[in-house]
């Protein structure tokens, strides 16, 4: 693997390389860590890079790693930098051969993320969109019990996630996280729903197996002097007849990370908060209530799914760092599996790509028109 951005002083970055070297499967072997060159040099010696694999801006790193023999050069590249700076690097890896993986959202455009795709299609390389959230076992079970109709014809979806770190006006307080992510040069047209709402519409569709058909938003900026979006609400139509609802915010003072779904078929629901991610609950029409706990030694009551994603026996909390391990462990599998030129497991194939990305692009271009509309539903367009 190699690294763009997730230098010393970088929150995401350090996430990514825990989650990489979770399973043995990846190890880093260059970096462009900071567009600061001194900040990137001494990043690369922190990590124990070889000096000659410690890049000051990643064309350089791209270019140089794709002259090294094939046993020699990176496999991947991992795109941890704000929003506005994935496309470039993404595009150059992919010409240079590269497989990638890139923080959500994919891009700052749908535009770029079109063009994205038909390179990757173009080239037939891989890559890894990290929408952390789909990596957790009991999301995967979730998926799996709708798929099986267990839940029956499905007919209601609910999905929030709710935050308060912006509450006050970080972005003027020092806050490096606040800074980027409000301004619209860097985070791109949305705020709160660019990046935590498509959080929310990509666990919707990813367990529901529906895509949003049409939507209505109501976007706020609570705080005063704020330039984007930090609150709304979008109610959503999805395919075959299902509705539901969609809230965000980053303003509900005291909320920590409170990303919660609710999906309710014809004969019952289910639902998994992620601050209790090893929990899934069950409710029916006709009989109890269950309880789904995560564990890798269920295999007679979960799906191979969850279990192939559960790295300990039941009781043992995984959280976060374990379902990002999970998205970097699947699309290593699957690629050495490519390079080996061998079939890989379903369960390897599990993780979001490119195709989600698009949609998540598409979901903040149509909650802003929608929001700055006077009709009252808008066609979800691609």
């Amino acid at each position: 693997m190699g690294m763009i951005g997730g230098g010393k002083d970088a929150f995401i970055g350090a996430i990514h390389r825990i989650a990489a070297n979770m399973d043995g499967q990846i190890e880093l072997v260059c970096g462009a860590l900071s567009v600061n060159p001194a900040v990137a040099e001494e990043s690369g010696r922190m990590l124990f890079l070889d000096e000659s694999r410690i890049y000051t801006n990643y064309e350089d790193m791209i270019k140089t790693e794709a002259q090294l023999p094939a046993d020699k050069r990176m496999d991947f590249v991992t795109i941890v930098t704000p929003n506005f700076a994935h496309f470039a690097p993404a595009m150059l890896a992919l010409e240079n051969g590269f497989n990638v993986v890139v923080e959500k959202p994919v891009t700052f455009t749908l535009e770029e993320a079109q063009q994205l795709k038909a390179k990757v299609e173009e080239t037939g390389l891989m890559l890894l969109l990290t929408h952390t959230y789909a990596g957790y076992p009991m999301v995967k079970e979730a998926k799996q019990l709708v798929k099986s109709g267990a839940l029956g014809k499905v007919r209601k979806i609910y999905v929030e996630y709710i935050q308060g770190w912006l509450s006050r006006l970080s972005e003027r307080e020092g806050n490096a996280q606040a800074s980027w992510r409000t301004d619209p040069s860097k985070s791109g047209k949305s705020g709160c729903m660019g990046d935590i709402g498509t959080h929310a519409a990509h666990l919707a569709e990813y367990i529901s197996g529906k895509k949003i058909t049409q939507l209505n938003a109501s976007l706020n900026i609570v705080v005063d002097g704020r330039m984007l979006d930090d609150d709304g609400a979008v109610l959503l139509r999805f395919e075959d007849g299902v509705t539901g609802t969609l809230t965000a915010s980053q303003v509900a003072a005291g909320e920590e990370n409170a990303l919660k779904i609710r999906v309710y078929g014809e004969n019952g629901s289910l639902e998994w908060r992620q601050e209790e991610p090893n929990t899934l609950n069950l409710k029916w029409l006709d009989k109890p209530a269950q309880v789904l706990r995560a564990g890798s030694g269920y295999t007679d009551r979960l799906s191979t799914y969850a279990t192939h994603n559960a790295r300990t026996p039941g009781g043992h909390p995984e959280g976060y760092l374990e379902a990002f391990g999970n998205l970097y462990r699947n699309f290593a599998l699957a690629l050495s599996a490519k390079i080996e030129g061998v079939e890989p497991q379903q369960e390897w194939l599990d993780f979001p790509g490119i195709d989600d990305g698009i949609r998540g692009m598409a979901f903040i271009n149509n909650v802003v028109a929608s929001n700055q509309s006077n009709e009252k539903w808008t066609d979800y367009t691609i």
